[in-house]
């Protein structure tokens, strides 16, 4: 495989999954607080409640629509760009994305045409069971896709069957309930709560800032403080479970967010920043918490954080290992029957992806000298100055989140919407969750490196036979196909927020709402 496709094929991915998920995440969060602002509707029965679910639903529908896009091109993606991964992996992957396109999607797609179109038709309490619908498929949906996603950062609950040479199910409920699978949608889930938030927020302290639609302004904006500090503060401990999920199943990819090149002793210190150098194999000027680490990725403080240094002698022992698999697979090829072959495998197949990390240089890995085998174990380190800023950004940002939400809450709780300076700095705000979250999914997958399939698959084998040429042209159509997306898009949610929260049948600007109120004012 030319590496030149490969990284060009991981390039057009990247970019097509990280401009779809600029609205996945909103999406999800969306249609959870439309569900509150509903359900507020219902209780107590004020038009002004109506208004508010029905404007952020406006603003939640273009973006459904922009999300449901983007995300099919991705889902053709695999076949066209990664097509030995869909042969040598669709009976596990293909069947968590068929379940979400077969039951949430189309859940999802039926009810957000209710939603919008059932005001009139629908009573009160039949629309908010729409609306809790459209919640429900939005979320069961991203649930079916990091499934899919967990498996391939740790592929259990499967096998690979040389009979076939493809991976195979041996048991769908460990696939379903895989830990990474588990600790990613409930912390993408909270990240997605964590950004419509910070959207209502903005503009509503955008609305107030103007004294424009103030009653709308103020009660998304209490919606928004209490829904934002839950979500956030759910980030930060779902983020430790998510650690812990690395310490047990993706050693490589914790020691390369920590900077770690050499096993510390327990219990392991937090780096807060460092440089990280390549190089020497260290990291220079690293500023310490003494303990943190040890605890958030062991649960004690006598369980040691393996450095990438140790990791990579256990990877050089596995490919080792993977090279008599691979022998054995070849043998089969040839003579399916043969017992020894057979046991061969059955005691090394599970090491089978390591050998094949030598196939990025060599036709056959059996013949690879010692010096090539350890530069393939070297392999398996990903960007570590990628990952340990990213990481430190990530989380820095999720901690602004919950002073932002806090504060948020306190001037909420105290009727205090006048202030000007927390106004501007939530209208600052608004794009940082987006930058946290692309972080996150270059952390999760450049961590994944060199790995398809961890353990199991290289990214180098998983590409489509494709030119260069060929990946050019689609990366430079996508490019301006998803350029001029991205400015209708903002351009109808800026013509929505201007045109504010009132729709044509209601009143444009009532009394109560041109007078500016006083600060204790509801």
């Amino acid at each position: 495989m030319d590496a030149g496709v490969v990284d060009l094929s991981r390039l057009q991915f990247a970019l097509t999954a990280l401009y779809h998920f600029l609205f996945v995440p909103l999406t999800l969060g969306m249609s959870v607080m439309l569900l509150i602002m509903e359900s507020v509707y219902v209780m107590s029965g004020r038009p002004i409640w109506r208004t508010i679910t029905r404007f952020w639903g406006t603003i939640f529908g273009i973006n459904f629509a922009l999300g449901v896009a983007t995300g099919l091109t991705m889902e053709f993606e695999f076949g066209t760009n990664w097509s030995y991964f869909s042969h040598y992996a669709g009976d596990v992957f293909g069947a968590p994305l068929a379940i979400e396109g077969l039951m949430a999607f189309f859940m999802e797609a039926t009810f957000v045409g209710l939603m919008f179109f059932g005001w009139q038709r629908l009573s009160r309490r039949g629309h908010l069971f729409v609306t809790f619908m459209v919640a429900l498929g939005t979320n069961l949906s991203a649930l079916w896709i990091l499934v899919a996603n967990g498996w391939m950062q740790n592929p259990v609950g499967a096998h690979f069957n040389p009979e076939t040479m493809r991976m195979e199910v041996t048991d769908f409920a460990a696939v379903l309930f895989n830990p990474i699978a588990q600790a990613k949608f409930v912390h993408t889930v909270s990240a997605g709560y964590v950004i419509a938030s910070v959207l209502v927020l903005g503009v509503s302290a955008f609305y107030l800032l103007r004294g424009r639609w103030v009653g709308v302004a103020r009660r998304s904006m209490i919606v928004a403080a209490a829904f934002g500090l839950a979500a956030s503060l759910s980030v930060v401990v779902l983020g430790d479970e998510s650690g812990y999920t690395l310490t047990v199943n993706q050693k490589m990819k914790l020691a390369a967010i920590e900077g770690a090149w050499h096993t510390e002793e327990a219990p392991a210190g937090l780096t807060l920043v460092g440089l990280p150098d390549v190089a020497a194999h260290t990291t220079r000027y690293a500023v310490q918490i003494p303990w943190v680490l040890g605890l958030v990725a062991t649960r004690s403080l006598n369980g040691p954080v393996v450095g990438m240094s140790e990791l990579v002698l256990q990877a050089q022992e596995r490919i080792a290992s993977g090279l008599l698999a691979y022998d054995a697979v070849e043998t089969l090829k040839q003579q399916p029957d043969d017992a020894p072959a057979r046991a061969v495998f059955a005691a090394h197949g599970r090491d089978l992806g390591y050998a094949l990390l030598l196939k990025r240089g060599l036709p056959d890995p059996r013949v690879a000298t010692p010096e090539q085998i350890m530069a393939a174990a070297w392999d398996t380190v990903p960007d570590v100055p990628v990952m340990f800023w990213s990481f430190r950004i990530m989380a820095g940002l999720g901690f602004c989140f919950i002073a932002l939400f806090a504060t948020a809450f306190v001037l909420c709780s105290l009727r205090r919407f006048d202030q000007r300076w927390f106004l501007w700095l939530a209208v600052c705000a608004i794009p940082l969750p987006w930058i946290s979250t692309e972080l996150g999914w270059v952390i999760a997958e450049m961590g994944r490196q060199p790995w398809a399939i961890d353990g199991v698959l290289p990214t180098g084998l998983a590409a489509s036979s494709l030119s260069r040429g060929v990946l050019w042209l689609t990366i430079a159509g996508f490019t301006l196909l998803y350029g001029a997306l991205a400015v209708i898009e903002i351009g109808l949610i800026v013509r929505t927020i201007r045109g504010g929260p009132y729709a044509k049948h209601e009143d444009p600007a009532p009394v109560s709402e041109r007078i500016p109120a006083s600060p204790k004012a509801a």
